[in-house]
């Protein structure tokens, strides 16, 4: 009996992850991005279609952990000074362009489907709320969260998870069945629920880890991630706001804590798979005979509705500064609707402002919207071509010769070059960067223009001939991307690498690089040096203290990569990277 009931468990996840394999490789082949593919394998093997599952809404329900997960890893990279710096453009860009398309999404839905004035306000408040799940996720592919545009979108995702529960009050409201009275209690109770969250994060998770940390066990401190993440989310729930929100802060409140970079890791797997499942529980619950049903209304809906928001979204990113092209990219990738206009619908239904065909109208538009979006994103890619860049004056690289070749030539590569030439070692240096090249060549400086990124260019600089490759270029996703192909491609010359952080350095290490060095992380033992120097320590005790340092960090990262690959770790040089000995003042 016990087999039998395990066999019928791992039977529709044996089925989910098949179809998941097939298309989402299938799908990135053909250049329509892996949320498509999940969104496509999905609906293949949901009720409408094949029929392998006939519950798609408690799969929906358990994969939005996913969402929750990655809220979560984007919190940890959050500091609560840097969310604080960003209150103007979470409550004031997130705000305005809120405002402005719930605004003309009701004037949409009155004059164009002539919906009365309720139904009409709660259709457009609910596509308003474009998918965390989808612009994420497209955000990391493009490696663009850390940018200014990556901010703006961030900010603005955080200030519609924030906005459900005013809606939600909203719609008890408006609610014909005598529920009303609810709508300040609700918002008092949310307030409630994030000063506990608050008071946690800020006086008891540190502890809390540091206590875990002590029974060295990765298992514990993997399971203490998962409790703190899951339970912020049931209180954020418990409250009526969004899970993924309470993730989100619980994130925020352990940025600064030393775990930060073994809590990621150890979530990371988590996130990846919850995501997938998360996209493919919505490509189940595409209803395809509402589709066939009520095919004119939305289709007709979901072209003006994406229109309309895209418009909105548009004109108000233009009014605070962004160009025409960010513009027009952020309004590609907001056009949708998202996973809270399900629950939105839901309540809206429950309360009796809209009937059950309206729900179902009104998601099946969203659903669609969400399956379509990786598609806009690609045409409005293709329409925003990049500007040429001009390369009057600059050689491209081709068919070069040195012993070092140096990926990079900003301040980081212009000091790792000098050294190399002070000792005459043939360099040959690439850079992507016209104007930087034309600054170099003015201080008697040889740059060639060429995008380490691109094989065909690595291989025409020399790389296959050189002693060492330094990739000194800035970007975590853009080293990330010459190391691996420095890797797989020239395995018998040395990579050096520049990194970002402490958790870039490990990713790094795991991938097999020969060395890599965070980029401040010299300057820094330097400054720690010098204050010594400056409170009259010995030069004896001084460097005494950077060798304590150094011996001790390098062991302690040795450590956390050892924790997940046992085997190679000899050919790494593992460079010193500090992090705090205890757990910081706060």
């Amino acid at each position: 009996m016990a087999a039998e009931g395990v066999g019928t468990l791992i039977g529709p996840m044996v089925t989910l992850m098949g179809a998941a394999v097939i298309a989402v490789p299938l799908f990135r082949r053909l250049g329509l991005g892996s949320v498509l593919g999940y969104f496509a394998a999905g609906a293949l093997v949901g009720p409408s279609i094949l029929g392998l599952f006939t519950d798609p809404v408690t799969i929906l329900h358990v994969a939005e952990l996913g969402v929750v997960m990655f809220l979560f890893v984007i919190g940890l990279e959050l500091r609560p000074q840097k969310l604080w710096a960003m209150r103007g453009q979470i409550f004031g860009l997130g705000l305005t362009q809120v405002l402005v398309a719930i605004g003309l999404l009701t004037i949409a839905g009155l004059v164009v489907f002539s919906l009365p004035l309720t139904i009409a306000f709660v259709a457009g408040s609910g596509f308003v709320l474009s998918s965390t799940a989808v612009i994420m996720s497209a955000l990391q592919e493009r490696g663009e969260i850390a940018t200014p545009d990556g901010h703006k979108s961030v900010s603005i995702l955080l200030f519609e998870d924030l906005l459900i529960v005013p809606l939600l009050a909203i719609v008890a409201f408006l609610s014909p069945i005598g529920r009303g009275e609810s709508g300040l209690t609700a918002v008092l109770l949310a307030l409630a629920g994030i000063a506990i969250l608050l008071v946690v994060g800020r006086w008891f998770l540190g502890p809390f880890f540091a206590l875990l940390a002590k029974a060295r066990t990765r298992e514990v401190l993997t399971a203490g991630a998962l409790l703190v993440v899951l339970g912020a989310s049931l209180l954020m729930e418990a409250v009526g706001l969004s899970m993924a929100m309470g993730a989100f802060l619980a994130g925020v409140m352990l940025s600064g804590s030393s775990y930060r970079h073994q809590i990621e890791s150890d979530i990371e797997p988590f996130k990846g798979l919850l995501m997938g499942l998360f996209f493919l529980a919505v490509g189940m619950s595409l209803d395809l005979s509402t589709v066939a049903n009520s095919w004119p209304l939305l289709l007709g809906m979901l072209v003006i509705y994406v229109l309309v928001k895209s418009f909105a979204i548009y004109g108000v990113a233009r009014l605070w500064g962004s160009s025409s092209r960010s513009a027009t990219r952020r309004a590609a990738m907001f056009a949708q609707g998202g996973e809270f206009a399900f629950v939105l619908y839901t309540a809206a239904a429950a309360n009796g402002v809209i009937d059950a065909r309206d729900n179902a109208v009104f998601s099946t538009v969203v659903i669609l919207s969400m399956a379509l979006s990786p598609i806009i994103l690609i045409v409005a890619d293709r329409l925003l071509r990049r500007e040429k860049v001009s390369l009057d004056g600059v050689e491209k690289a081709d068919g070069l010769r040195g012993e070092v070749l140096v990926i990079g030539f900003g301040r980081f590569g212009q000091i790792a070059v000098q050294i190399l030439l002070s000792r005459g070692v043939n360099v040959s240096v690439i850079e992507n960067n016209p104007d930087r090249i034309q600054e170099a060549a003015r201080f008697g400086f040889k740059v060639y223009y060429g995008d380490g990124t691109r094989l065909d260019i690595l291989r025409t600089s020399g790389a296959e001939s050189v002693q060492a490759i330094l990739i000194c270029a800035a970007g975590r996703d853009v080293v990330n991307t010459i190391a691996a192909l420095t890797l797989a491609e020239f395995p018998n010359t040395k990579v050096l690498a520049r990194s970002y952080d402490r958790g870039h350095s490990i990713e790094l290490i795991r991938a097999g690089i020969d060395y890599e060095i965070r980029e401040t992380v010299e300057s820094a033992f330097q400054m720690g040096a010098e204050a010594l120097r400056k409170l009259h320590f010995d030069e004896a005790s001084v460097l005494d203290a950077l060798a304590d340092i150094r011996e001790r960090d390098s062991q302690r990262l040795s450590q956390q990569v050892q924790g997940t690959i046992m085997s190679g770790t000899e050919r790494l040089h593992v460079s010193p990277v500090p992090e705090p000995l205890t757990e910081p003042a706060r």
